[in-house]
């Protein structure tokens, strides 16, 4: 028995304990559902200050930290799903990157792409890129404490870009908007474009399933592909420290983890991203790196889920 490190925290290397880090492929698996991985590491238009270390690769690592098996399922992923490892843009935030991210995602055969951020630049760089001129064929849910409606070009940005970008904002459903996390003017803004709002008290009323499937059907009406931007400052800032904008009273880590199971188990969702996690801000127990790991895990286990 061999004994790995990560951090502070030790990792046993035990042949009836499968690591999360044996899904990651570099090529497609025969028998198995296949999801794309792809790292979009933005951070230069953060407006909350931010360093550059990819959280993408600290993801991957943590894999390690975690099991194949889904006790609440009963379900090994290790013997149904695959991840296909597609690497990471270079340079997203420099000239040409959105045309190395939007080569980087045609290049991608998956059914489902997961997006490894990055601040929420990744967001608008991704789904700018999927949509290209089609943007009646493809639907938003965001979790987020903040509508990111401001002006400008920003990690605060991606939602207001992609809607003048021709996204309707009828299909746009905004879920886990926090208090004193936004403006008015900005709020008018989404209410205008016809952007329906949840916000983070709906989660004391429903479960968060029911809220993803109440999502769903609004952005994928008419047919629609959907895209999922799950931003982590969505959660209580005690759970992702690392979020540089995250605030007290946010969502609890299984709130999270439901939604993203939720929605994953759609095949309408083509695409989902993970953003606004910044490694050096992060805890010794990398606790905000962790959860980024446990709901790519989350959005696997919803996969292994779908229908044939």
């Amino acid at each position: 028995m061999v004994v790995a490190y990560y951090g502070k925290v030790s990792v046993v290397n035990d042949s009836k304990w499968r690591s999360a880090a044996t899904l990651v492929f570099d090529c497609p698996i025969n028998a198995r559902r296949n999801v794309g991985l792809l790292g979009v590491s933005t951070f230069e238009t953060s407006v909350s200050p931010r360093s550059a270390t990819s959280t993408p690769a600290a993801v991957r690592a943590a894999l390690d930290l975690y099991s194949t098996w889904s006790w609440s399922s009963r379900v090994d992923l290790g013997e149904y799903v695959a991840i296909v490892d597609h690497g990471d843009v270079d340079d997203p935030d420099g000239e040409g990157g959105h045309e190395r991210v939007a080569d980087a995602l045609a290049a991608i055969e998956q059914p489902l792409t997961m997006i490894l951020g990055g601040d929420n630049a990744a967001t608008w760089h991704a789904l700018s890129a999927l949509m290209k001129e089609r943007t009646q064929e493809f639907g938003l849910i965001t979790l987020d404490a903040h509508l990111d409606m401001r002006d400008g070009r920003s990690n605060g940005s991606p939602v207001r870009q992609l809607l003048d970008e021709g996204l309707d904002g009828r299909h746009v459903v905004q879920v886990g908007l926090g208090d004193y996390a936004n403006s008015p003017a900005y709020a008018r803004d989404s209410q205008v474009a016809g952007c329906r709002i949840i916000d983070r008290d709906a989660f004391n009323r429903e479960d968060a399933a029911v809220i993803a499937r109440r999502a769903l059907d609004v952005a994928r009406q008419g047919g629609r592909k959907v895209y999922v931007d799950i931003d982590l400052d969505v959660a209580d800032r005690s759970v992702v420290p690392g979020c540089p904008a995250a605030a007290p009273g946010g969502l609890r880590a299984d709130e999270i983890r439901r939604f993203v199971r939720a929605l994953a188990t759609s095949k309408d969702v083509v695409a989902i991203d993970f953003t606004e996690v910044d490694v050096e801000r992060d805890t010794p127990d990398g606790r905000t790196v962790r959860l980024a790991a446990l709901l790519v895990l989350e959005a696997l286990a919803g996969v292994q889920r779908r229908s044939s």
